[in-house]
C-alpha cells in the first residue's frame, strides 16, 4: 500500500466513545455465521471475496461494540451480524459488477433482493448466495419484532442502500464525477446511515414517535448523522476507494476537483463540514427537538425514547470514529491500533482537544456583523431561452389592480412603483408560458402575494426577531386555506382570502405554502440568533424559502427532477439578491455569505462557488434529460432574475436601508401599520 495521500485533520469529537463488554462473544458469533452462510474463503463467481484474515482484520464486532455500546449480548449478535452482511455485499457488488462495470446483472441482482424484504408474511423465495442468504436469516430475526411504522422506515432504507449502488456504478462507468449538492443527496441513500439509524432505534429498543418521525427536527438529525458517518468514512476510505478502486463516489474526491483543491487541503474541507454537521446536529437536538415534543404533546415516555434514539446517534459517532482508526480497511496511519490504549479516558481526551480545534469555526457562524458594505455579484447566463405567455401586458395591468384592490400598495411596505419593479407577471409569464389570460393572473397574484409575504416577515419578524408572533402568523394563514376562514385582519390575509377560490391543484398549494411561511421560521430563528446555517442545512432550505414548490404546483411542473431546478433556481436567487439581503436588510440565510464563512474565503471567491453550484445543477438536470414544463419553469425564473427591477441598484436606492448603517431602527418605526388590527 503506498503512502497516505494526506494527514488525517484534527476530527471533532464531542462525545467520548465506550466499548460494549460483549465484543469477544460477538466476534466469535459473527465469524461462525459468516463462514456458515459461505462469506469465507468461498469463491462466488470465481471471485473469493473474503478470507478468514479479511474478515478478522476488518473486525465488525469491534465497529460494532463501539457504535452500541449499551445492546446487551444478542442484541449486539444481532447488530453485528447486519453489518457483517452490509459490507459484504458492498464488496460482493464491487467484485462481481463495479469492477466489470457489468449495470445489467447488477439491476437482476439488485432487484431479487427484494424478494428477501417483505413487508409482511414469510419469505418463499429460495436464496442462491451469501448475499440472500444472510438477508432472509437477518430479516426473520429483526423486522417481526419491530412496529409497523419501523418496518416502513427500515425497508425503504435498505433499499435504498441497496438500489443506489447503480448510481456508483453508473458514474463510473460514465467517468462523471457528482457535484456536492448531489453528492452529499446521494451519498445518504449510498452510504447507508438512515439505515443505521433503524438499527440504533432496534438496539436501544425506543423508537420515534409516529407523530414527528417524519418532522424537520427529526430528519435534520438523521440527514446530519448520515452526512458525517458517511464524509468521515470518505476521508478514512479515500486511498482504498479513489486509488485503489477507481471509486468516483468520495467527498474529498469531490471537494479536491469541484473546488480545485490540493488533496490534504480538500481533506481539511470536509473535515470542516462534518464539523459544521455536527455542530447542527447538536443544534437542533438542543433548540428544535424539545420544541417539536411540546407542539405535539409527545409524553414523557415518548419523549425519553427519543432522546435514548439521538443518544444512540451520538454513540454510533463517536464509536464508528474510533473503529475507523483501528479496522485494517481504512487509512489510518497516525492512529491508534488494536491493543493501543484506549476506553474513556483517551477518548475523553480526544474530545477536550478536538473541542479547542473546532470551536473558531463554531464562533465564526455566530460572529457575523450585519448591513455591511458589499458588491455587486456577477449574473448567470440563461439555462434555457425563454417563452413568454402572449397575456403579459394585460396581466401586468390586471395584477396592479388586483394588488391595490386587496390592500397590497399600502405604501408602507409596497406601493406601485416597488410593485412594477418586481414585476411578478413577467416571472409568471415565463414559468407559466401556455396558462389561459385568467390563470397567468392566478399565477402572477400568487407569485406576489408570496413575494410581499416574504417582505412582509422580513420586515415585521425580522426586525422584532418575534418568533412567536411570526408563528401565530402561519397559523392565521393556514386557516384561509381551509373551510371555515376568519375575517382578515391585514393585507397579507385580504389577498390570501380573495386568491384561495381562484386556486386550482389546492392540496398541492396549499402543502407548498406551509412549507413555505414553515421554512421562514428557520430563517427567522437564525436571524434571532445571529446565525449563518449550516451549509447543507442552507441548500435543502432554501428549496422552500425560495417558494420553489409553490410556483411549481401553480404550473404543474412537478417531477423528480424538481430539486435540481429548485437549487439552481434558489443559488440564482442568492445571487441576484445579495447585495439587496446583506447590505439593507441583514439577512444572513444566503449561500454566498454561507459558503464565505465556512471557507473562510473572499467574497469574491464565494461568488465564483455559489455560479459554480448554480451551473452543476443545471448540468446535471441537463443529464437527466429534464422535461419541458420544469425548462419553462427554469428558464422562466431565470428570465425573471435578469430582467425585473427588484435586485437593481436604482431599485435598491429606494430601499428603507440604503444610505443608513443599520436597517433595523427604522423598519420598527414601519411595524405597527403593518400588524393585523389588535395584534
Amino acid at each position: 500500500m503506498p503512502d497516505q495521500p494526506f494527514a488525517l485533520p484534527e476530527f471533532y469529537l464531542p462525545h467520548p466513545s465506550r466499548l460494549n463488554p460483549h465484543l469477544e462473544r460477538a466476534r466469535g458469533h459473527s465469524k461462525a455465521w459468516a463462514a456458515g452462510l459461505d462469506m469465507i474463503d468461498v469463491p462466488q463467481h470465481g471471485t473469493v471475496i473474503w478470507t478468514e484474515h479479511d474478515l478478522d482484520s476488518h473486525d465488525y464486532a469491534l465497529l460494532c461494540a463501539y457504535t452500541h455500546p449499551d445492546a446487551g449480548a444478542e442484541e449486539l449478535d444481532l447488530i453485528t451480524d447486519w453489518y457483517v452482511w452490509v459490507f459484504y455485499f458492498d464488496d460482493h457488488f464491487l467484485e462481481l459488477y463495479k469492477r466489470t462495470g457489468d449495470i445489467e446483472s447488477a439491476r437482476t441482482y439488485l432487484d431479487r433482493l427484494e424478494l428477501f424484504m417483505p413487508d409482511g408474511g414469510e419469505i418463499t423465495a429460495t436464496p442462491e448466495n451469501p448475499v440472500e442468504r444472510g438477508l432472509a436469516d437477518l430479516w426473520a430475526r429483526t423486522v417481526p419484532h419491530r412496529s409497523a411504522g419501523w418496518r416502513k422506515r427500515f425497508i425503504a432504507s435498505t433499499k435504498a442502500l441497496l438500489d443506489e449502488s447503480l448510481w456508483e456504478l453508473a458514474n463510473i462507468n460514465e467517468g462523471r464525477l457528482a457535484n456536492p449538492i448531489e453528492y452529499v443527496e446521494m451519498r445518504r441513500k449510498v452510504g447507508g446511515a438512515p439505515w443505521s439509524a433503524n438499527l440504533i432505534e432496534h438496539s436501544v429498543h425506543a423508537e420515534v414517535p409516529g407523530e414527528i418521525a417524519a418532522s424537520r427536527p427529526m430528519e435534520v438529525l438523521r440527514d446530519c448523522f448520515a452526512d458525517s458517518v458517511h464524509l468521515r468514512n470518505d476521508i478514512f476510505s479515500y486511498q482504498r476507494e479513489v486509488q485503489d478502486e477507481g471509486e468516483l463516489s468520495n467527498g474529498v474526491l469531490v471537494f479536491e476537483r469541484f473546488l480545485g483543491l490540493p488533496t490534504q487541503r480538500a481533506a481539511d474541507a470536509v473535515n470542516d463540514l462534518i464539523t459544521s454537521r455536527l455542530h447542527q446536529f447538536e443544534h437542533t437536538a438542543l433548540t428544535e427537538v424539545p420544541a417539536l415534543f411540546d407542539e405535539h404533546g409527545v409524553d414523557p415516555a415518548a419523549r425519553a425514547a427519543t432522546f435514548a434514539y439521538v443518544k444512540g446517534l451520538q454513540d454510533w459517532q463517536a464509536g464508528g470514529h474510533e473503529w475507523h482508526l483501528r479496522s485494517s480497511r481504512y487509512m489510518n496511519d497516525g492512529g491508534p491500533k488494536p491493543g493501543t490504549a484506549s476506553g474513556l479516558g483517551t477518548s475523553a481526551a480526544r474530545v477536550f482537544t478536538s473541542v479547542l480545534a473546532t470551536a473558531p469555526q463554531r464562533l465564526r457562524a455566530y460572529s457575523h456583523t450585519p448591513f455591511g458594505d458589499v458588491s455587486a455579484p456577477p449574473s448567470l447566463e440563461a439555462p434555457f431561452p425563454p417563452r413568454l405567455s402572449p397575456h403579459l401586458e394585460s396581466c401586468r395591468r390586471r395584477n396592479v389592480d388586483w394588488a391595490r384592490g386587496v390592500g397590497l400598495l399600502d405604501g408602507v411596505l409596497w406601493d406601485e412603483r416597488k410593485l412594477r419593479a418586481a414585476d411578478l407577471p413577467l416571472c409568471a409569464a415565463g414559468i407559466h408560458p401556455d396558462a389561459t389570460a385568467a390563470a397567468l393572473d392566478v399565477t402572477s397574484d400568487w407569485l406576489t402575494w408570496s413575494t410581499y409575504a416574504d417582505d412582509y416577515y422580513q420586515e415585521v419578524f425580522g426586525a422584532t426577531r418575534d418568533l412567536a408572533a411570526a408563528k401565530a402568523c402561519n397559523e392565521r394563514l393556514a386557516r384561509f386555506m381551509a373551510d371555515g376562514a376568519p375575517t382578515p385582519l391585514n393585507a397579507l390575509e385580504t389577498a390570501l382570502a380573495d386568491l384561495w377560490p381562484r386556486t386550482e391543484n389546492r392540496a398541492a398549494v396549499r402543502t407548498a405554502v406551509e412549507s413555505m411561511t414553515a421554512s421562514w421560521l428557520w430563517r427567522l430563528a437564525n436571524l434571532a440568533q445571529n446565525r449563518i446555517p449550516d451549509p447543507i442545512d442552507h441548500i435543502e432550505m432554501r428549496r422552500r424559502t425560495f417558494g420553489a414548490d409553490l410556483s411549481m404546483s401553480l404550473t404543474g411542473s412537478r417531477s423528480p427532477l424538481a430539486r435540481l431546478a429548485a437549487d439552481y433556481a434558489g443559488l440564482h436567487n442568492d445571487l441576484r439578491s445579495y447585495r439587496k439581503e446583506i447590505r439593507f436588510e441583514g439577512e444572513l440565510n444566503n449561500s454566498v455569505l454561507v459558503v464565505r464563512n465556512f471557507l473562510d474565503c473572499s467574497e469574491e471567491r464565494a461568488f465564483s462557488i455559489v455560479a459554480d453550484l448554480a451551473d452543476a445543477r443545471l448540468a446535471e438536470f441537463r443529464h437527466a434529460a429534464p422535461d419541458d414544463h420544469l425548462r419553462d419553469w427554469l428558464a422562466g425564473v431565470a428570465h425573471w432574475h435578469e430582467n425585473a427591477g427588484r435586485y437593481t441598484e436604482l431599485e435598491l436606492g429606494h430601499h428603507p436601508g440604503f444610505g443608513r448603517p443599520t436597517g433595523i431602527g427604522t423598519s420598527a418605526l414601519r411595524i405597527s401599520s403593518l400588524l393585523p388590527a389588535g395584534g
